[in-house]
């Protein structure tokens, strides 16, 4: 890959909000991967359109949106929730999906602890660093 095509994927990756991206071109010994990962940023003082801040005067800590797109708390239509308040989540439980350019997108969690509070609600749209859930 040239460093055009590069530059391409960084632009892609940083307009769509993702965290990160990863493409493969070609096959067998001449196959080419390129993956990016972007830090993220912290959450913001104020939180995006269609999403409840997080109580100031809460504990735990908040867990953030790592892309924009659309909030959804189960892997299917008429599926259970991933989780509920009050849940046990251990690091690398799925915690939602979010939607980001027709994409489905598992968010799993970077911490262990229990579920405080569900923040959004279920089909909301969210931007990155938007709060999701509290956790203790």
């Amino acid at each position: 890959m040239d460093i055009e095509k590069i530059k391409e994927l960084v632009a892609l990756a940083q307009e769509a909000g993702l965290a990160e991206l990863e493409v493969a071109e070609g096959t067998g010994a001449g196959k080419k991967r390129i993956r990016i990962v972007r830090g993220l940023p912290p959450a913001p003082e104020s939180v995006g359109a269609g999403a409840s801040p997080a109580p100031s005067a809460s504990r735990g800590d908040v867990f953030a949106a790592p892309l924009a797109g659309t909030f959804y708390r189960a892997p299917a239509p008429g599926e259970a929730p991933f989780v509920e308040a009050g849940r046990e989540v251990a690091v690398g439980d799925a915690l939602c999906i979010i939607e980001s350019m027709k994409m489905m997108n598992k968010v799993e969690s970077d911490r262990a602890g229990t579920v405080a509070e569900v923040l959004v609600e279920n089909g909301r749209a969210v931007e990155t660093g938007t709060a999701l859930f509290r956790i203790v």
